[in-house]
Protein backbone atom coordinates (compact mmCIF):
# COMPACT_ATOMS: atom_id res chain seq x y z
CA UNK A 1 0.00 0.00 0.00
CA UNK A 2 1.47 3.61 -1.15
CA UNK A 3 -0.26 6.22 1.32
CA UNK A 4 -0.60 10.18 0.05
CA UNK A 5 -0.75 12.13 2.55
CA UNK A 6 -2.52 15.41 3.79
CA UNK A 7 -1.29 17.13 6.66
CA UNK A 8 2.64 16.25 8.01
CA UNK A 9 4.88 17.13 11.00
CA UNK A 10 8.86 17.16 10.03
CA UNK A 11 10.98 17.50 13.34
CA UNK A 12 14.35 19.15 12.85
CA UNK A 13 12.40 20.38 9.51
CA UNK A 14 15.39 23.00 9.22
CA UNK A 15 18.31 20.38 8.85
CA UNK A 16 20.31 19.43 6.04
CA UNK A 17 17.54 16.32 5.75
CA UNK A 18 14.44 17.49 7.31
CA UNK A 19 14.67 21.14 4.84
CA UNK A 20 14.87 18.40 1.84
CA UNK A 21 11.87 16.14 3.39
CA UNK A 22 9.74 19.10 3.87
CA UNK A 23 10.28 20.05 0.07
CA UNK A 24 9.35 16.58 -1.78
CA UNK A 25 5.82 16.52 0.81
CA UNK A 26 5.70 19.99 -0.51
CA UNK A 27 5.71 18.56 -4.03
CA UNK A 28 3.51 16.06 -3.38
CA UNK A 29 0.68 18.46 -2.37
CA UNK A 30 1.07 17.54 1.68
CA UNK A 31 0.72 20.53 3.86
CA UNK A 32 3.49 20.52 6.23
CA UNK A 33 4.33 21.99 10.36
CA UNK A 34 7.96 22.19 10.62
CA UNK A 35 9.29 21.64 14.25
CA UNK A 36 12.52 23.25 15.11
CA UNK A 37 14.44 25.31 18.14
CA UNK A 38 17.11 26.03 15.47
CA UNK A 39 20.07 24.36 17.72
CA UNK A 40 21.55 22.82 14.92
CA UNK A 41 19.35 24.13 12.12
CA UNK A 42 19.24 27.62 10.16
CA UNK A 43 15.90 29.47 10.27
CA UNK A 44 16.95 30.30 6.53
CA UNK A 45 15.79 27.14 5.30
CA UNK A 46 12.43 27.51 5.19
CA UNK A 47 11.83 31.32 5.18
CA UNK A 48 10.10 31.50 1.54
CA UNK A 49 7.86 28.51 2.44
CA UNK A 50 6.98 29.94 5.87
CA UNK A 51 2.49 30.53 5.45
CA UNK A 52 0.23 27.56 4.03
CA UNK A 53 1.22 24.71 2.40
CA UNK A 54 4.54 25.19 4.82
CA UNK A 55 4.16 26.19 8.29
CA UNK A 56 7.49 26.77 11.29
CA UNK A 57 6.73 26.75 14.79
CA UNK A 58 9.66 27.50 17.02
CA UNK A 59 9.55 24.23 19.32
CA UNK A 60 12.09 22.45 21.38
CA UNK A 61 10.98 18.37 21.12
CA UNK A 62 11.70 17.48 24.00
CA UNK A 63 9.02 19.04 25.80
CA UNK A 64 5.63 18.09 25.58
CA UNK A 65 4.37 20.05 22.26
CA UNK A 66 1.45 19.52 20.25
CA UNK A 67 -0.19 20.67 16.74
CA UNK A 68 -3.53 21.87 15.81
CA UNK A 69 -5.62 20.60 13.51
CA UNK A 70 -5.57 17.14 11.60
CA UNK A 71 -2.33 15.19 11.36
CA UNK A 72 -1.62 11.76 8.75
CA UNK A 73 2.49 11.87 9.07
CA UNK A 74 4.80 12.43 12.32
CA UNK A 75 8.67 12.50 10.75
CA UNK A 76 11.01 12.58 13.36
CA UNK A 77 14.20 13.43 12.29
CA UNK A 78 15.15 16.06 15.21
CA UNK A 79 18.80 15.38 16.57
CA UNK A 80 22.12 17.04 16.76
CA UNK A 81 23.61 14.41 13.90
CA UNK A 82 27.23 15.79 13.21
CA UNK A 83 30.19 14.91 15.46
CA UNK A 84 30.60 19.14 16.09
CA UNK A 85 27.24 19.10 16.94
CA UNK A 86 26.84 16.09 19.42
CA UNK A 87 29.81 16.73 21.05
CA UNK A 88 28.78 20.33 22.15
CA UNK A 89 25.33 19.33 22.75
CA UNK A 90 25.77 15.70 24.36
CA UNK A 91 22.97 16.36 26.70
CA UNK A 92 20.69 17.22 24.18
CA UNK A 93 21.38 14.34 21.78
CA UNK A 94 20.34 12.31 24.44
CA UNK A 95 16.85 14.24 25.49
CA UNK A 96 16.25 14.35 21.87
CA UNK A 97 15.98 10.79 21.19
CA UNK A 98 14.67 9.66 24.47
CA UNK A 99 12.15 12.77 25.75
CA UNK A 100 11.90 13.93 22.12
CA UNK A 101 11.10 10.33 20.67
CA UNK A 102 8.54 9.60 23.21
CA UNK A 103 6.90 13.14 22.78
CA UNK A 104 7.01 12.74 18.63
CA UNK A 105 5.30 9.32 19.17
CA UNK A 106 2.56 10.40 21.88
CA UNK A 107 1.66 13.38 18.78
CA UNK A 108 1.42 10.66 16.36
CA UNK A 109 -0.73 8.20 18.81
CA UNK A 110 -3.09 11.24 19.57
CA UNK A 111 -3.69 11.98 15.78
CA UNK A 112 -3.69 8.33 14.68
CA UNK A 113 -0.87 9.47 12.36
CA UNK A 114 1.97 7.34 10.38
CA UNK A 115 5.17 7.56 12.27
CA UNK A 116 8.71 7.34 11.02
CA UNK A 117 11.68 7.80 12.87
CA UNK A 118 14.75 8.58 11.10
CA UNK A 119 17.67 6.61 12.95
CA UNK A 120 21.17 5.99 11.55
CA UNK A 121 23.70 3.54 11.01
CA UNK A 122 25.41 4.58 14.21
CA UNK A 123 23.29 1.91 15.71
CA UNK A 124 25.41 -0.58 14.63
CA UNK A 125 28.39 1.38 16.39
CA UNK A 126 32.12 -0.01 14.87
CA UNK A 127 30.43 -3.10 13.10
CA UNK A 128 32.39 -6.55 13.50
CA UNK A 129 30.34 -7.52 10.10
CA UNK A 130 30.03 -6.28 6.86
CA UNK A 131 27.40 -5.48 5.01
CA UNK A 132 25.48 -4.20 7.82
CA UNK A 133 21.75 -6.17 8.04
CA UNK A 134 19.13 -4.95 9.93
CA UNK A 135 18.93 -7.87 12.48
CA UNK A 136 22.60 -7.46 13.48
CA UNK A 137 22.33 -5.90 17.02
CA UNK A 138 25.96 -3.92 16.91
CA UNK A 139 29.11 -2.63 18.51
CA UNK A 140 28.54 -0.34 20.41
CA UNK A 141 30.30 1.10 23.35
CA UNK A 142 28.11 3.40 25.40
CA UNK A 143 30.31 5.49 27.69
CA UNK A 144 32.25 6.25 24.55
CA UNK A 145 32.89 9.91 22.54
CA UNK A 146 30.08 8.13 20.12
CA UNK A 147 27.75 6.84 22.66
CA UNK A 148 25.49 9.85 23.53
CA UNK A 149 24.44 9.82 19.20
CA UNK A 150 24.62 5.84 19.27
CA UNK A 151 22.81 4.99 22.39
CA UNK A 152 20.21 8.25 21.68
CA UNK A 153 19.35 6.28 18.65
CA UNK A 154 19.49 2.70 19.84
CA UNK A 155 16.90 4.15 22.57
CA UNK A 156 14.97 5.59 20.21
CA UNK A 157 14.47 2.72 17.84
CA UNK A 158 13.78 0.45 21.51
CA UNK A 159 11.06 3.10 22.20
CA UNK A 160 9.60 3.56 18.67
CA UNK A 161 9.46 -0.66 18.25
CA UNK A 162 7.45 -0.70 21.74
CA UNK A 163 4.73 1.45 20.27
CA UNK A 164 4.01 -0.68 17.23
CA UNK A 165 4.03 -3.67 19.46
CA UNK A 166 1.72 -2.32 21.66
CA UNK A 167 -0.55 -1.41 18.59
CA UNK A 168 -0.25 2.43 19.94
CA UNK A 169 1.25 3.76 16.58
CA UNK A 170 1.70 2.55 13.06
CA UNK A 171 5.33 3.49 12.85
CA UNK A 172 8.84 2.57 11.06
CA UNK A 173 12.21 3.20 11.14
CA UNK A 174 14.53 4.41 8.73
CA UNK A 175 18.62 3.37 9.60
CA UNK A 176 20.13 6.26 7.38
CA UNK A 177 23.41 5.68 6.56
CA UNK A 178 26.56 8.61 5.28
CA UNK A 179 24.39 10.79 3.19
CA UNK A 180 26.11 13.87 1.41
CA UNK A 181 24.85 17.14 -0.98
CA UNK A 182 24.36 20.45 -1.63
CA UNK A 183 23.27 22.30 1.42
CA UNK A 184 25.32 20.76 3.86
CA UNK A 185 26.88 22.94 6.64
CA UNK A 186 30.94 22.76 6.24
CA UNK A 187 31.49 22.96 9.57
CA UNK A 188 29.83 19.69 10.96
CA UNK A 189 33.04 17.64 11.08
CA UNK A 190 31.54 15.16 8.66
CA UNK A 191 33.45 13.64 5.86
CA UNK A 192 32.47 14.66 3.23
CA UNK A 193 32.22 18.61 3.82
CA UNK A 194 35.37 18.58 5.68
CA UNK A 195 37.39 16.96 2.90
CA UNK A 196 35.62 19.17 -0.14
CA UNK A 197 36.09 22.48 1.84
CA UNK A 198 39.99 21.79 2.42
CA UNK A 199 40.41 20.84 -1.03
CA UNK A 200 39.34 23.69 -2.48
CA UNK A 201 41.34 26.22 0.51
CA UNK A 202 44.33 23.79 -0.86
CA UNK A 203 44.82 22.87 2.34
CA UNK A 204 45.44 18.89 3.14
CA UNK A 205 42.80 16.38 3.37
CA UNK A 206 42.76 15.41 6.68
CA UNK A 207 42.15 11.27 6.30
CA UNK A 208 41.96 9.40 9.96
CA UNK A 209 43.87 6.25 10.40
CA UNK A 210 45.41 5.19 7.14
CA UNK A 211 41.76 5.37 5.14
CA UNK A 212 41.25 1.69 5.25
CA UNK A 213 38.21 2.21 6.61
CA UNK A 214 35.06 2.06 4.21
CA UNK A 215 31.60 4.25 4.05
CA UNK A 216 29.31 3.69 1.76
CA UNK A 217 27.77 7.45 0.55
CA UNK A 218 24.45 8.07 -0.08
CA UNK A 219 22.97 11.35 -2.17
CA UNK A 220 20.55 12.89 0.29
CA UNK A 221 17.97 12.97 -3.02
CA UNK A 222 18.31 9.38 -3.04
CA UNK A 223 18.10 9.16 1.15
CA UNK A 224 15.19 11.49 1.06
CA UNK A 225 13.49 9.43 -1.77
CA UNK A 226 14.02 6.35 0.80
CA UNK A 227 12.71 7.73 3.55
CA UNK A 228 8.84 8.55 2.36
CA UNK A 229 8.93 5.66 0.34
CA UNK A 230 9.33 3.82 4.17
CA UNK A 231 6.92 6.53 5.37
CA UNK A 232 4.22 5.76 2.42
CA UNK A 233 4.17 2.11 2.63
CA UNK A 234 2.32 0.03 5.18
CA UNK A 235 6.03 -1.89 6.53
CA UNK A 236 6.24 -2.04 10.20
CA UNK A 237 10.04 -1.80 11.30
CA UNK A 238 13.64 -1.28 10.87
CA UNK A 239 15.03 -0.94 7.21
CA UNK A 240 18.12 0.42 6.27
CA UNK A 241 18.38 3.44 3.88
CA UNK A 242 21.66 4.12 1.99
CA UNK A 243 24.05 3.18 -1.03
CA UNK A 244 25.72 0.14 -1.14
CA UNK A 245 28.33 1.12 -2.75
CA UNK A 246 31.98 0.75 -0.74
CA UNK A 247 34.82 3.06 -1.00
CA UNK A 248 37.53 3.57 1.46
CA UNK A 249 38.52 7.07 2.76
CA UNK A 250 40.96 7.27 0.80
CA UNK A 251 39.54 6.48 -2.15
CA UNK A 252 36.72 9.10 -1.44
CA UNK A 253 39.28 11.69 -0.16
CA UNK A 254 41.68 11.29 -3.27
CA UNK A 255 38.27 11.67 -5.57
CA UNK A 256 37.22 14.56 -4.07
CA UNK A 257 40.50 16.46 -4.65
CA UNK A 258 40.30 15.47 -8.26
CA UNK A 259 37.21 16.83 -8.62
CA UNK A 260 37.85 20.06 -7.04
CA UNK A 261 41.16 20.27 -9.22
CA UNK A 262 43.08 20.80 -6.21
CA UNK A 263 46.62 20.05 -5.52
CA UNK A 264 45.97 19.34 -1.66
CA UNK A 265 47.98 16.48 -0.23
CA UNK A 266 46.36 13.86 1.75
CA UNK A 267 47.30 14.54 5.82
CA UNK A 268 47.13 11.30 7.73
CA UNK A 269 45.67 11.51 11.26
CA UNK A 270 45.19 9.91 14.26
CA UNK A 271 41.70 7.78 14.15
CA UNK A 272 39.00 8.53 16.68
CA UNK A 273 38.15 6.50 19.24
CA UNK A 274 35.33 4.55 18.06
CA UNK A 275 35.12 5.16 14.58
CA UNK A 276 33.73 2.95 12.90
CA UNK A 277 36.35 0.73 9.88
CA UNK A 278 33.22 -0.52 7.57
CA UNK A 279 29.35 1.67 6.80
CA UNK A 280 28.15 -0.40 3.96
CA UNK A 281 24.56 -1.05 4.49
CA UNK A 282 22.51 -4.34 2.97
CA UNK A 283 19.34 -2.93 1.22
CA UNK A 284 17.99 -6.44 0.12
CA UNK A 285 14.90 -5.24 2.56
CA UNK A 286 14.62 -2.03 1.44
CA UNK A 287 14.69 -3.30 -2.20
CA UNK A 288 12.27 -5.66 -1.31
CA UNK A 289 9.64 -4.09 0.55
CA UNK A 290 10.01 -0.39 -0.82
CA UNK A 291 11.20 -0.95 -4.23
CA UNK A 292 14.26 1.38 -3.20
CA UNK A 293 17.09 1.67 -5.23
CA UNK A 294 20.01 4.47 -5.52
CA UNK A 295 19.89 6.21 -8.25
CA UNK A 296 22.77 8.60 -7.89
CA UNK A 297 26.43 7.05 -8.26
CA UNK A 298 28.49 8.74 -5.38
CA UNK A 299 31.50 9.64 -8.11
CA UNK A 300 29.25 11.73 -9.77
CA UNK A 301 26.63 13.05 -6.92
CA UNK A 302 30.02 14.50 -5.47
CA UNK A 303 30.51 17.03 -8.63
CA UNK A 304 27.36 19.06 -7.64
CA UNK A 305 28.31 18.73 -4.32
CA UNK A 306 31.74 20.44 -4.82
CA UNK A 307 30.30 22.68 -7.18
CA UNK A 308 27.97 24.36 -4.44
CA UNK A 309 30.57 24.61 -1.79
CA UNK A 310 32.80 26.64 -4.43
CA UNK A 311 30.47 29.10 -5.02
CA UNK A 312 29.84 29.38 -0.88
CA UNK A 313 33.19 29.60 -0.08
CA UNK A 314 33.72 31.92 -3.49
CA UNK A 315 30.40 34.31 -1.97
CA UNK A 316 31.77 34.13 2.14
CA UNK A 317 35.26 35.06 0.82
CA UNK A 318 34.29 38.44 -0.90
CA UNK A 319 34.40 41.73 1.56
CA UNK A 320 30.29 42.80 2.68
CA UNK A 321 30.10 46.17 0.62
CA UNK A 322 31.22 43.72 -2.24
CA UNK A 323 28.88 40.79 -0.89
CA UNK A 324 25.96 43.10 -0.34
CA UNK A 325 24.39 42.84 -4.04
CA UNK A 326 25.21 38.81 -4.35
CA UNK A 327 23.26 38.66 -0.80
CA UNK A 328 19.94 37.92 -2.60
CA UNK A 329 21.24 35.79 -5.35
CA UNK A 330 23.69 33.76 -2.85
CA UNK A 331 19.65 33.43 -0.61
CA UNK A 332 18.14 31.43 -3.73
CA UNK A 333 21.10 29.62 -4.24
CA UNK A 334 21.62 28.59 -0.20
CA UNK A 335 17.72 28.34 -0.12
CA UNK A 336 17.24 25.89 -3.84
CA UNK A 337 20.06 23.30 -2.39
CA UNK A 338 17.99 23.24 0.51
CA UNK A 339 15.00 22.70 -1.06
CA UNK A 340 13.46 25.92 -0.59
CA UNK A 341 11.90 27.76 -3.66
Amino acid sequence: MVRRFSWAVVTGGTGFLGSLVCRRLLEQGTAVVCLDNLLTGRRCAVPALDGPPLEFQFCDVTEPFDVAGPVDLVLHLASPASPADYERYPLQTMECGSLGTRNALRLAARKGARFMLASSAGVYGDSLVSPQREDYRGNVDPIGPRGVLDEARRYAEALTAAYYRAGQADAAIARIFTTYGPGMRPDTGQMVPTFICQALRGEPVTVTGDGSQTRSLCHADDTVRGLLLLAAGDFRGTVNIGNPDEATVRQIAARIIGLAGSESPISYVSRPPDDPMSRQPDITLARTVLGFEPRVRWQEGLIETIDWFRRMLAESSVPRREQEPAAGRLADERAAALGVR
